[in-house]
């Protein structure tokens, strides 16, 4: 399932006659309507120098958490980790920052330039323990694109 969205992955990245802030958008929304379990598709990327991370385009409910420290939450603990993190079950975490009480299950995939851990693409679920190894590597190659336009 997750594959088939590949070729449209691609071809979003290489419209050059928008925006890169659009084509993310265009992204979260592809994946949030597309992936049953995708209830909320951003991406988050570090803000300047401060050690922090800034939402960047989105796709789903509004969220307050529109800066998050290095270390806080999901999002923080992988911009200090550089490393994916699937959450089964968010109620289970103690370092979790809650968007919304319907969230059951979170995964964080960072998304590197040249090597660098410059953001990475954040995906809540309303569903419990969703995620699964295709998911991750379904999220790696979209995030290997999007570098290439950073």
């Amino acid at each position: 399932m997750l594959k088939s969205l590949e070729p449209k992955i691609l071809e979003i990245v290489q419209t050059e006659d928008k925006l890169v802030e659009a084509r993310l958008g265009e992204i979260c929304e592809l994946l949030r309507k597309n992936v049953d379990h995708y209830d909320w598709v951003g991406f988050y990327f570090k803000n300047g120098d401060k050690n922090e991370l800034k939402l960047g385009p989105y796709a789903g409910a509004p969220t307050d958490h529109t800066i998050i420290p290095f270390g806080k939450g999901i999002c923080g603990q992988v911009a200090v980790s550089n490393e994916n993190f699937v959450v089964p079950d968010v109620g289970a975490q103690d370092n979790y920052i809650a968007c919304s009480i319907t969230v059951k299950a979170e995964i964080v995939v960072p998304l590197f330039v040249n090597g660098e851990n410059v953001g990475q693409i954040d995906i809540d679920s309303n569903t419990p323990d969703p995620f699964t190894e295709e998911d991750e590597r379904f999220l790696e190659f979209v995030n290997s694109k999007v570098a290439k336009i950073l």
